[in-house]
């Protein structure tokens, strides 16, 4: 896993998660260290739906980050994530783009995956687009590899809403190629299996 911090993530408990990540604040020796941990604890405020305390911890992660470029990138990602979350999602797109950029210029190919994979989301007028630029991205850089699930899926779950199930189906099979690769995340390979099932059944086969 790219991300130093995302082994340190459990989305079913996030109490656990916010333990271990204040475990890990005390631990970082950095002031830009401290910045990107603080990020990750605004995350699970926003998944709260705590809107407000998400925002001041990534007011504190600024006033540490200073000109490191991996917390911007951060920031960046988690404020659009709250934007997004707390219903604005046209404000969160530009966050999103603005991380792609600097974390693909910087090489946190990890996190540039993870920027572009929500830019998809958030923007469903350009979702092509920046669905593409992602699973590119997945291909070229092995730290980036990891998004070529999400992306998938997400690509499959537009075309099931949208009626076009045999896309839907090719893409959701895509998907489960690429979950298959990790055979450590058997949620997400079991996931993916639902998804082409459903497909499979919306075309009656």
């Amino acid at each position: 896993m790219a991300d130093r911090l995302r082994p340190l993530w459990d989305f079913d408990d996030l109490d656990a998660t916010d333990g271990r990540l204040r475990e890990q604040l005390e631990r970082a020796q950095t002031d830009a260290g401290r910045a990107e941990v603080l990020t990750q604890l605004a995350r699970v405020q926003g998944l709260r739906d705590d809107f407000d305390a998400c925002e001041e911890l990534l007011q504190q992660a600024e006033s540490l980050a200073g000109a490191d470029g991996g917390a911007r990138v951060r920031i960046e990602l988690e404020r659009g994530r709250k934007l997004r979350s707390s219903g604005d999602g046209e404000a969160a797109v530009p966050q999103f783009e603005s991380a792609f950029a600097r974390a693909s210029e910087l090489g946190e190919y990890y996190l540039a995956g993870d920027a572009a994979h929500m830019v998809a989301i958030a923007d469903e007028r350009n979702m092509l687009e920046w669905t593409q630029r992602g699973l590119e991205l997945a291909e070229s850089q092995p730290e980036a590899a990891y998004w070529a699930g999400p992306l998938l899926n997400n690509l499959g779950w537009h075309y099931f809403e949208a009626g076009d199930y045999e896309t839907a189906l090719d893409t959701f099979e895509r998907a489960l190629e690429v979950r298959k690769l990790d055979p450590g995340n058997p949620q997400a390979i079991e996931w993916a299996q639902e998804a082409v099932d459903e497909a499979r059944k919306a075309l009656g086969s």
